[in-house]
Formats: C-alpha cells, sequence, structure tokens
C-alpha cells in the first residue's frame, strides 16, 4: 500500500519575510546610530582646564582637548616667563579653533585659561652651598663651617630639564670685611648658561657648641641624651664656650641651666667622690714599696683632682690625687721625705 503525502514548502511565508527584513534594518540603523554618535564624541572639542606649559609657545592640542593630530601642534600664543602664570581669555582660543576649520569648543563655562609655565628653582640653600665650596677651594676656608648672609633672596629659574649643580665664577672675598661677591650660573657649560645672577652677602664662621635638651636642676646628673650640638655665629658665642659633648655625660650641675642653654665651662663638674673632712686612705707607691696611711681630706674633689690632705698625727700636709672614693694617690721626687712625713708619730 502507498501513502501519498501532501506538498509542504519549507520557505517562510512572505509575512515573516518582511518581518525579518524590517528586523535587520532596524538593527543596521541602531548600529548606524551608535557609530555616528562615537564618531561625533570622538571629534567633541573640549576647552582645556588649567594648563601646565612645558616650552616657549602653547599650541591649539595643549589648550583644546579633542583637537585633530594634523593640528593640534600648530603654535596660537607665546608661554609665560619660567616660573610665572598668565591667562588666555576663552573666546581667543575659541576664534583661533574656528580660523582653522574646527567647530564650536566647549567651554564647560569657563572664561579664561590659567597657564603656568613648568620651572625648577634654586634657592639661597643651593646657592649658598656653591658659594661656600668656591670659597674652601679659592680661598682655603672650611665650607661645613660657613654660612652666607646673602643681599636679598637670591634665586634661579630654570627648565625642569636643566639639571647639573649651580657653578661659581668670578668670586671676590674680603677677609677684612668677610664680603663676598659672585657670579653663579646653571647651564651645560659657561657659553650656554640657562640661568645666571650675581650675588653678594657677608660670610659668617661658625663654631660647634653644646646645647642643653632639657633643663638640669643644681647637682642633677647629666645623662649622654640631654645634649645636642649645633653652629652658631662665632662672634656670638662665648670664648668659654664647651664645643664637645663627649665626656659631659656623668657631670653634675653646678647651678640650674635651662633647656636649650648653652654649656660654657663651669657649667657641670665631675660628680665629688672625696667631701672635706672625710677620713681617707693615702697611698704611695714606688717600684717595690708601697706605703699608706690614714689622713684627712682638707677639701672635696672629684676623681683626678689633686687636693690636699693633713695626716691628723704629724698635722702635715700633703697633696694627692684623688684614684677612687676615699683613696688618694701621693708621688714625689724624693721617696724618703714621703717616707718620714709617714711614718712620723
Amino acid at each position: 500500500m502507498t501513502i501519498q503525502l501532501p506538498n509542504v514548502s519549507l520557505a517562510p511565508p512572505a509575512g515573516r519575510l518582511s518581518l525579518m527584513m524590517v528586523l535587520r534594518a532596524v538593527l543596521a540603523l541602531a548600529v548606524m546610530v551608535l557609530l555616528i554618535g562615537s564618531a561625533m564624541a570622538a571629534e567633541r572639542l573640549q576647552l582645556r582646564g588649567d594648563v601646565v606649559a612645558h616650552s616657549d609657545v602653547l599650541t591649539l592640542g595643549d589648550l583644546v582637548d579633542g583637537a585633530p593630530a594634523g593640528i593640534a601642534g600648530t603654535p596660537l600664543f607665546r608661554a609665560p616667563a619660567l616660573g610665572a602664570s598668565g591667562t588666555i581669555q576663552a573666546r581667543r582660543v575659541i576664534d583661533a579653533a574656528r580660523d582653522r576649520g574646527l567647530g564650536s569648543v566647549e567651554t564647560g563655562g569657563r572664561l579664561q585659561v590659567v597657564v603656568t609655565r613648568a620651572a625648577r628653582r634654586i634657592g639661597v640653600n643651593g646657592i649658598e652651598a656653591a658659594v661656600k665650596r668656591a670659597l674652601e677651594s679659592q680661598h682655603g676656608l672650611e665650607a661645613r663651617m660657613l654660612g652666607i648672609a646673602f643681599d636679598g633672596t637670591p634665586t634661579l629659574v630654570v627648565a625642569p630639564d636643566v639639571t647639573g649643580q649651580v657653578a661659581v665664577e668670578d668670586l671676590t672675598y674680603d677677609r677684612r670685611s668677610r664680603r663676598v661677591s659672585a657670579l653663579v650660573w646653571l647651564g651645560p657649560s659657561p657659553t650656554e648658561r640657562k640661568a645666571a645672577m650675581r650675588v653678594s652677602g657677608a660670610v659668617v664662621e661658625q663654631v660647634e657648641v653644646a646645647l642643653l635638651t632639657r633643663a638640669l636642676n643644681r647637682g642633677e646628673t647629666a645623662q649622654a641624651a640631654d645634649f645636642t650640638i649645633e653652629r652658631r655665629a662665632k662672634e656670638s658665642v662665648p670664648s668659654d664656650a664647651q664645643a664637645e659633648v663627649q665626656g659631659l655625660a656623668g657631670r653634675v650641675a653646678r647651678r640650674a641651666l635651662a633647656a636649650g642653654a648653652l654649656v660654657r665651662v663651669g657649667d657641670l663638674a665631675r660628680p665629688e667622690i672625696v667631701s672635706r673632712g672625710d677620713i681617707i686612705t693615702v697611698v704611695y707607691e714606688v717600684p717595690g714599696m708601697t706605703l699608706s696611711l690614714r689622713g684627712r681630706a682638707s677639701e672635696s674633689g672629684a676623681q683626678g683632682d689633686t687636693i690636699n690632705v693633713v695626716n691628723p698625727q704629724s698635722k702635715k700636709t700633703l697633696q694627692g690625687q684623688i684614684v677612687a672614693p676615699g683613696r688618694v694617690s701621693v708621688s714625689a721626687a724624693v721617696p724618703g721625705r714621703i717616707a718620714s712625713t709617714v711614718m712620723q708619730p
């Protein structure tokens, strides 16, 4: 038996085909709109905000964001001097963009653009260091112990890419008046100076002095952390100022001392280990012989001090050096004389 199947067409009906074509057209249109929007966004011109200039001129690309690459490098305005700032009216930038065939520039409400020229500044410290090096090499002064009080506030201003140390030439120095004058400059070579100026001032010789970092009461023992070293102008420092802190730790204040006070000879003393009136041991030592006796200290002293000691029996007075608490060492040119003094009842 044979079964006859009806004819079936696999092609979509005409109505469905038309709907698919419409959907494809709509999709293509949407894609086109997106592409056109992206292109328009890419071509949008925006006035830049505050600008930092790195050369002598300002280009279209420096001032307008989105400027085409072909004309972005077109110079428009002269940049301010190194380290200086200036303003450009927004309308001038817009007019310059229009003159070069560009569309409208969005300003974001800005009426002007602030332009600052990039620069590197070498101030007083850098200039002073250079002049001090020159004084050391040409006049034998110790650079680290010098200060310079310049007339005014010298500053060298150069482009950020200019490197190197400040150079000095034409240096003059009067030892009597301590006046100094020099030409300072920065650049690759003397013939290619990027900045130069003449400076003058007074040379201040300095010395190192010990200062207290905290207050000390009379009789209080100082610690190593209680001192610091500072440089002061030589003419302002008294002649008896302590120049070093070595050996000051462990000493006691002879009077009340304020924090920040300059330490002078006599402000601190070694702690006394023998007091006046103490009964102490007096020792005399020579090769092959040691003599000792008891005596009374006539004065107080610290280790290393020389004091007078009285023999209570003979009432004779000896001089000895304090070597330990309650112990004094005596030396003499004539041992027999010491022996007779010691042994006399």
